[in-house]
């Protein structure tokens, strides 16, 4: 991760991870394995017939009767591989959909629990590649290249077997084609992996440098740096092209040799076979059979070649996704005994986003239960950070957050919501109803409960929607604007009737009436509970019980509001100069 990106999973760990997927479906994939294998048996039968056919023709023996039994038979078998091909099929492909939800859940929770700093240090468009284009290279792989590749190869073991076992010099003629395929797969896969991972990490760099010229764009105009984003923006997407460019050549030169080397054994049984019927040690019927096996075996192997090159890439795409997995999780429940108590102590805590480049310095605190602290301090001063640690959505590069003597990002997620929720000045309405969204927080609360949490934070627009709870919200539906948004996450908060709340400027996005009216009636709803508040407006921090003041990482002042503003110190002039007045 030297480069800042997501890390890649290694081969090894790829093949682990398989494994463990497939043992997780071991009863559909037996089934599969099952149906596969009667296809392959049963497209056989006809060649076999028809060969059959021939040799009672040659030798004098066919009546018209055993020709229309023989000739029903073939029919038969024909229709019967029709019906299990379907149905194998079918298993194959909710067999590879199966697969994909399960890797997409896993994705998405090891993307969840990943440290802040790792998604900071990687940026977005890492994550959104692989998010959308890796998981939508893993999923043509599951839905398509297995339903093809796994037939496919039952089928062409089953035509080389046969052919064997009719006529073992035939049979050998089959693997005239194994060295030139193997050379060319070998070439190949020596090449892929690496030169597949390259595209995709350019994918990334090359979506992000976009998304971050599109989401500040008028910063670009006003400091006048549209041709220099345009230029990196071209070196990337060069480097894109090079890329992309690398594996088309690696396709290039694997299809034409493999394609020359499928037709060799058809080729081979044509001239060896026909020679050898005319010396008499090979009948006819074995002869067509075998050259009907052969000719069947060029289609599968070419769908084999063919989906090789998209087994690569979705090789590569599921090193990608699975690479979340390398960054260090958090351990739930590292702690053998649960918290004592609901006292929160931050000791000797520092953390970075980028190594070498520390956020929070050695920041030592304490927070009694029931008590209203605010943090202030200027901008970058760490205290969002802060916020972050004390809730428990991240660990401290050195140091701990305890709550109770329990680290705190190492409570299971259910007792951890129970104790602490963290309201930021970042909020989402997710699509669905309003009741859905708020119960998201408290699921068993009943509709005189959602209306109750609503009221508590001055949303009175609740009442006034279309249908009430039952409104949708998000896209196709009522949109909410940033500060009835933030009011929708305080009354999450209410719900979930946590006992700390840490609020991360909760109210900024209200005005000034609004705002002081939601933090009185927040008060009012939080009273006996511990209450972290992050603010800028320093009324937040008058009506606190204690004051920490936060500078370059540190907390440098610690107090009541009176106490502060007596020292003369920071919080003293910050709060004059709050107020307009130089004294």
């Amino acid at each position: 991760m030297d480069d800042g990106r997501l890390p890649v999973a290694a081969p090894a760990t790829v093949r682990r991870d398989v494994r463990r997927l497939l043992r997780r479906e071991r009863g559909p994939l037996i089934a599969l394995t099952v149906l596969t294998c009667l296809v392959g048996a049963v497209a056989l039968a006809g060649p076999y017939l028809l060969g059959r056919i021939v040799d009672d023709l040659e030798a004098g023996t066919a009546t018209v009767g055993t020709v229309d039994r023989l000739a029903a038979a073939v029919v038969a078998c024909a229709l019967t591989q029709l019906v299990l091909t379907r149905y194998a099929r079918l298993a194959a492909y909710r067999f590879g959909e199966r697969m994909l939800r399960r890797l997409r859940e896993d994705f998405v929770h090891g993307a969840l629990a990943l440290p802040t700093r790792v998604v900071e240090r990687s940026g977005t468009g890492d994550l959104t590649t692989r998010v959308a284009a890796d998981t939508a290279k893993v999923g043509v792989m599951l839905r398509h290249a297995l339903p093809e590749v796994f037939p496919a190869a039952v089928q062409a073991l089953f035509l080389v077997a046969a052919v064997f076992w009719l006529s073992p010099l035939l049979g050998a003629l089959f693997l005239v084609a194994a060295p030139p395929v193997w050379a060319a797969l070998r070439w190949y896969l020596r090449r892929s992996r690496s030169a597949y991972l390259a595209e995709g990490a350019a994918s990334s760099t090359t979506l992000e440098g976009v998304t971050a010229t599109a989401e500040g764009g008028r910063t670009v105009e006003a400091l006048g740096l549209r041709d220099a984003r345009t230029a990196a923006t071209d070196a990337d997407a060069l480097t894109l092209d090079r890329a992309r460019r690398r594996t088309l050549a690696l396709r290039s030169v694997l299809y034409p040799v493999t394609d020359l080397a499928f037709t060799l054994p058809c080729v081979a049984v044509l001239v060896v076979g026909g020679l050898a019927h005319l010396d008499e040690r090979i009948g006819l019927g074995v002869l067509i059979t075998c050259c009907l096996y052969a000719t069947g075996l060029t289609d599968p192997l070419s769908r084999i070649t063919y989906w090789v090159e998209q087994l690569q890439s979705g090789a590569a795409s599921f090193a990608r996704l699975r690479g979340i997995g390398e960054v260090v999780p958090r351990s739930p429940a590292l702690s053998a005994d649960p918290p004592t108590d609901d006292r929160i102590e931050v000791r000797g805590a520092r953390y970075a986003y980028v190594e070498g480049h520390d956020v929070l310095r050695g920041v030592d605190l304490s927070v009694r239960p029931g008590e209203r602290l605010a943090i202030v301090g200027p901008s970058g001063a760490g205290k969002t950070t802060l916020g972050k640690l004390l809730a428990g959505l991240d660990s401290p590069t050195a140091g701990r957050v305890l709550v109770g003597g329990s680290t705190v990002a190492d409570l299971p997620p259910e007792e951890l919501r129970e104790r602490i929720v963290l309201v930021s000045q970042e909020h989402h309405v997710f699509v669905g109803t309003l009741r859905e969204n708020l119960a998201i927080a408290a699921e068993g609360a009943g509709d005189d409960a959602l209306l109750r949490a609503l009221d508590a934070v001055g949303a009175d627009w609740a009442p006034a929607l279309p249908e009430g709870l039952d409104t949708r919200l998000g896209a196709g539906g009522t949109t909410l604007d940033a500060a009835r948004a933030q009011q929708l996450a305080l009354a999450r908060v209410v719900l979930a009737d946590p006992h700390t709340v840490v609020l991360d400027e909760a109210t900024s996005l209200l005005d000034p009436t609004t705002a002081r009216r939601t933090e009185r009636s927040l008060a009012a709803v939080l009273r006996g509970r511990t209450v972290i508040a992050i603010a800028h407006r320093l009324h937040t921090a008058h009506d606190a019980d204690r004051v920490a003041v936060v500078e370059d990482g540190r907390v440098t002042e610690l107090g009541t509001h009176d106490d502060l503003v007596a020292a003369e110190g920071s919080y003293a002039a910050l709060w004059r100069s709050w107020h307009g007045t130089g004294r």
